[in-house]
């Protein structure tokens, strides 16, 4: 249903205090009609977007609440140029909702991680690592969290999969954009950074494995085009900043 147009009814507008649950309902609350494939099923949905009551609304879903506890979901419905994440949501929603209770699934990710280099043997190198749910060789990256920067979600995500301690360079953040599945709408920025740490230690949960490589290696390496892409301008930037000083050897450290 993500990424669906639907209407919905609205039954707890704005500021209607529900004397039964004791929730005043700080957005507009109603009911999706939803197309399936054999008939209309009836849902109840949350609307972002709108700071005061209104009685219909079109919009498009981007979220889902599945339940725990039991079968049912809420849907999070919002005007077709609002982008909103999980945390955001989540925090739209608890005056109701206890996001303990749920999980989400959003039509919106945004992710940010970081090339990250280092000399060994006096020679530049870059540092992949494989996922384990892709089994691709990439770049350490993360969704962002509550009250984060970018750069803080870079910083956190390249210390918990590979123990590393990033500096970040100035000038240089590459933005992608793409869809998962043909419905996830996923950000990703990666920012350009360098290490003076010399152990990486990867987190078994999540990476598979890491190596350091020389550039023309990592290329080699990398599958996809997106991912060559942003190491062409990494690496363009590095050189920029550092000048050319790459070696003949490639190896673990």
């Amino acid at each position: 249903m993500l990424g669906k147009m639907v209407r919905v009814k609205v039954t707890k507008p704005c500021n209607y205090f529900d004397h039964r649950s004791g929730i005043r309902y700080l957005i507009n609350y109603g009911i999706a009609e939803v197309q399936g494939e054999r008939r209309a099923f009836v849902l109840g949905a949350y609307i972002l977007g709108v700071s005061h009551p209104v009685r219909v609304f079109e919009g498009k879903i981007i979220a889902v609440l599945h339940y725990k506890a039991e079968r049912r979901m809420i849907l999070v419905v919002a005007p077709k140029n609002m982008r909103r994440i999980n945390y955001e949501i989540s925090d739209v929603l608890a005056f109701a909702e206890d996001p303990e209770q749920y999980t989400m699934e959003c039509l919106y990710e945004h992710s940010c991680g970081a090339v990250v280099f280092r000399k060994i043997f006096d020679e530049y190198r870059f540092l992949l690592i494989k996922n384990k749910r892709s089994s691709n060789w990439g770049f350490p990256k993360g969704h962002m969290e509550r009250g984060e920067s970018m750069e803080d979600t870079a910083k956190r995500e390249v210390l918990e999969e590979t123990g590393i301690h990033i500096d970040i360079l100035q000038g240089f953040c590459y933005e992608s954009r793409y869809k998962i599945g043909n419905k996830i709408e996923k950000r990703v920025d990666v920012f350009l950074a360098t290490t003076a740490d010399t152990q990486t230690v990867i987190q078994k949960e999540e990476v598979d494995d890491y190596i350091w490589l020389r550039y023309d290696a990592a290329i080699q390496t990398l599958k996809f085009d997106n991912d060559k892409e942003i190491l062409e301008q990494a690496h363009a930037h590095m050189m920029s900043v550092f000048g050319d000083n790459e070696g003949e050897n490639t190896e673990h450290d």
